[in-house]
């Protein structure tokens, strides 16, 4: 099965959740912080933005 995709000639699409020529979102570290602060522990942080963003995210990051 072929699927094509439509493209976005004029740039007139705008991502919603990750701003274009961006890799991270922003405040995100800041929001591991804080769920640092309230006594989260990496796995239930890890847990608590694959739910709140819908991605895996590694203990490295977390950690880092």
């Amino acid at each position: 099965m072929r699927i094509e995709t439509p493209r976005d000639r004029q740039g007139s699409f705008e991502p919603q959740i990750l701003p274009k020529r961006t890799n991270t979102v922003r405040g995100f570290d800041d929001k591991i912080i804080a769920l640092y602060a309230r006594g989260m522990s990496v796995r239930d942080i890890q847990a608590y933005l694959g739910e709140l963003y819908g991605v895996e995210v590694g203990r490295d990051l977390i950690s880092a």
